[in-house]
């Protein structure tokens, strides 16, 4: 049996045919949807630079009550370093922190934006139920 002059295609045949087929579809879903890497990278970075953690903090009544017994002074600057110290531990995942600024120390539950209690350099404590620290 002479394949040249059958009505079969040949297993060459086939696979350019096929690979032809393939190479024409790849080519119109890639032309479709092409994003060169750098218009890629410039958006992820323009999103990453958009991303704001507002935090606005909030006091429970234990943390209010300790401000006022052991006369803390939250200034605004502290207050910002407070939010500062706090939207970095939600960067890194803390759920607990201990928020250190100055002689003072504050734990945050991080997920509610709710400082828990607050400590001054005077007192001596040991800090549990934590999974991170921030020095603000």
């Amino acid at each position: 049996m002479d394949i040249r002059n059958s009505q079969y295609a040949s297993i060459g045949q086939i696979t350019n045919q096929y690979l032809q087929k393939r190479k024409t579809n790849f080519d119109q879903t890639n032309s479709a949807n092409s994003v060169s890497f750098s218009d890629l990278l410039e958006s992820k970075k323009n999103e990453a630079s958009s991303d704001t953690y507002e935090v606005t903090l909030k006091f429970s009544k234990h943390a209010n009550q300790r401000v006022e017994s052991r006369n803390i002074e939250l200034s605004g600057e502290v207050l910002q370093r407070l939010e500062d110290g706090t939207r970095k531990a939600q960067e890194k995942g803390i759920k607990e922190s201990l928020v250190m600024i100055d002689s003072l120390a504050f734990i945050v539950n991080v997920p509610s934006n709710t400082v828990v209690t607050a400590v001054t350099e005077n007192e001596n404590k040991i800090f549990t139920n934590i999974d991170g620290a921030v020095i603000a």
